[in-house]
């Protein structure tokens, strides 16, 4: 080979050599921009209303007890009006009260017990349920319950327990929640921009948390705290 050809093959080497080292300082810079592209910091927004329940569910359960089946179901409907008249004289009305079959035993035909120990052979359980948006006239009439008793009915221990204040307005809040929840996240990822002295940059992702809604205390039911999470990650740049 003569000494021209040589120098085209040192030559074609030198250009390759310089475009792969070319090529290589390129990627190096492309892959610092993708690494400088993907710093990111992911907080999460808080928001949190109080509301008043907008529904209230009250079973008013009482028991009866007879040895004759036809007075014990004539007890069960005297007990239901003297209920359903005392839930109207706090405005609950006729259409916000359901009342329920009585579930009665026969106690002589159980297949278990001594029967010579049993003083009524007939038990009833029965229920007035209430269904209202008049949170204020379901309370004032569980806070005068006694006044039932005092009528001579034998209201259920579980009773107090089944209540629920319910809120039902949930798809009206969600929209002005969601934002807040947004702008509380924005905030946090703000003030760490500025700690880390990078500048905050757009969103890369969003996830929306479920929305939760408890009593405030145990002492007020009727109030109700609604929460939701939102996490969002944001670019940060130089």
């Amino acid at each position: 080979m003569n000494k021209t050809g040589q120098g085209g093959i040192a030559l074609l080497g030198l250009c390759v050599l310089l475009g792969l080292g070319l090529l290589g300082y390129q990627l190096a810079g492309a892959a610092l921009a993708v690494k400088n592209l993907e710093r990111t910091v992911t907080v999460k927004g808080l928001s949190e209303q109080e509301v008043a329940a907008t529904v209230a569910t009250w079973p008013v359960s009482f028991q009866l007890a007879d040895n004759n089946l036809d007075a014990l179901f004539a007890r069960i409907d005297t007990n239901t009006q003297i209920i359903i008249d005392f839930l109207a004289e706090y405005g609950i009305s006729g259409d916000e009260v359901t009342l329920s079959a009585p579930e009665v035993t026969d106690l002589f035909a159980q297949q278990w017990g001594n029967k010579q120990n049993i003083t009524f052979r007939y038990t009833a359980n029965a229920s007035v349920t209430v269904y209202s948006k008049n949170i204020d006239a379901v309370r004032k009439a569980m806070a005068n319950l006694v006044a039932l008793g005092k009528k001579g009915i034998v209201i259920s221990r579980t009773n107090m327990h089944e209540q629920q204040f319910l809120f039902t307005e949930l798809s009206a809040l969600k929209p002005t929640m969601i934002e807040d929840a947004t702008k509380n996240a924005r905030a946090v990822a703000e003030k760490f921009a500025q700690d880390s002295n990078s500048k905050l940059g757009k969103i890369k992702s969003a996830r929306q948390g479920q929305f939760s809604i408890t009593d405030r205390d145990s002492t007020t039911p009727h109030i109700k705290k609604v929460r939701v999470v939102t996490t969002v990650e944001y670019y940060l740049s130089d």
